[in-house]
């Protein structure tokens, strides 16, 4: 049998190995000059009017953007029940309540009526999350929360680059957005985030906040040609920053970011054409003249006799890793006994979750491992039939 295909791995190239070299010969492993760097460029990248700050994760990001916000004890933040735990439990850390929303059946995103019928007085945010790379309709979404002046922080953990509408996730007119950088992620540094908003004074607080409340940060603190080392604590901040070696790292794969995302273009294609005869739902794609970051393939069985679990195991003894995007929040045991709620509480999410099984897409893999793919899931569901 052939080495086992994983599903996913990071794409590290020879420019990502010198530059992390480069920044341990410096003497720089925290935050300092290739952070400050990486900043400056994703900014350049996505809208230059919009502010960057590097965190040490999405959680972080999204933490700090909701604190900035002013989320805290009695609000209510609404959150699709498809996503990772993560884009919930930032909520809690604040003292907030989650409101879980179902999603769209074929885009797994969540959409403005989902969004408008869980409103209440103690609504104060929205967080739509871009599953899998599409972006949610975003102006809809806007509206509404405009029309109930409610905050809009948008999950983009898994959409870089995407665009909605021709401008680039990020660059909206959301109050934030928030990238991540985790190992698997279409742009990785291993660990690590970004968040984007165009408000000075909220990008001020989110900079505060991301290193212990300190009035200044090392950087400034140590290269300061002058003695500089009193700073002052004006608020209880958190351990958030992102370091030059994982900076470093970042610079070059988002140098990288459009090639790689054709790439992951595709082979999205590819699947779409190879596995179009199948017994499965193929995702969809973005509409004309937009981007689909293609973090995910996600695909979804249509025929009953075919069991979910089996059929990755089965994709497994073929040597092909898969996963499931996601677990809903809502069937997870802390997120269930705190609200209350039954599996059938969210019959879309929990429809999409039965069938769904994520194929491996991602850069480093090559056409000979893309027909290992298409021919191990033809193999195990002609056998299913």
């Amino acid at each position: 049998m052939n080495e086992f295909l994983p599903f996913a791995l990071p794409d590290i190239g020879e420019d990502e190995i010198t530059e992390v070299v480069s920044s341990l010969r410096s003497g720089w492993l925290t935050t300092g000059p290739k952070t400050k760097q990486f900043e400056a460029e994703f900014r350049a990248f996505v809208s230059p009017s919009t502010e960057c700050i590097s965190v040490n994760s999405a959680t972080a990001g999204l933490h700090l953007a909701l604190e900035a916000l002013g989320i805290g004890p009695g609000d209510e933040v609404l959150v699709p029940t498809y996503t990772f735990t993560a884009s919930g439990e930032v909520v809690r850390y604040l003292g907030a309540d989650v409101r879980f929303v179902d999603v769209d059946r074929r885009t797994f995103n969540v959409t403005a009526a989902d969004f408008e019928k869980h409103i209440t007085p103690r609504t104060k945010a929205l967080i739509p999350v871009h599953f899998a790379g599409l972006s949610c309709e975003m102006d809809p979404i806007l509206a509404l929360a405009k029309k109930h002046g409610l905050k809009v922080v948008e999950d983009a953990a898994h959409s870089f680059p995407t665009t909605y509408k021709k401008t680039m996730v990020g660059a909206l007119e959301s109050d934030f957005t928030v990238f991540s950088f985790y190992a698997t992620k279409t742009l990785a540094t291993g660990e690590g985030g970004m968040i984007l908003t165009r408000d000075a004074e909220l990008a001020k607080r989110c900079r505060l906040m991301r290193l212990h409340g300190m009035n200044r940060d090392a950087f400034d603190r140590y290269t300061s040609k002058v003695p500089s080392w009193y700073y002052e604590v004006v608020a209880p901040g958190f351990k958030y920053n992102l370091t030059d070696l994982a900076s470093s790292i970042g610079i070059h794969q988002l140098r990288r970011a459009n090639t790689l995302r054709d790439k992951r273009e595709r082979m999205a294609r590819h699947y779409d054409e190879v596995l179009g005869d199948l017994p499965l739902e193929l995702p969809p794609q973005a509409p004309a003249g937009d981007l689909h970051a293609h973090h995910l393939y996600v695909v979804r069985l249509t025929d009953a006799r075919h069991d979910r679990a089996a059929v990755i195991e089965a994709l497994a003894a073929q040597g092909v890793g898969t996963s499931v995007h996601f677990i809903p929040c809502h069937t997870q045991p802390y997120w269930r006994d705190r609200y209350g709620h039954a599996p059938s509480d969210f019959p879309n999410a929990l429809a999409n979750y039965e069938r769904a099984i994520s194929l491996p897409i991602y850069t480093k893999m090559t056409e000979s491992d893309l027909a290992r793919v298409t021919l191990a899931i033809r193999t195990v569901l002609s056998k299913r039939s």
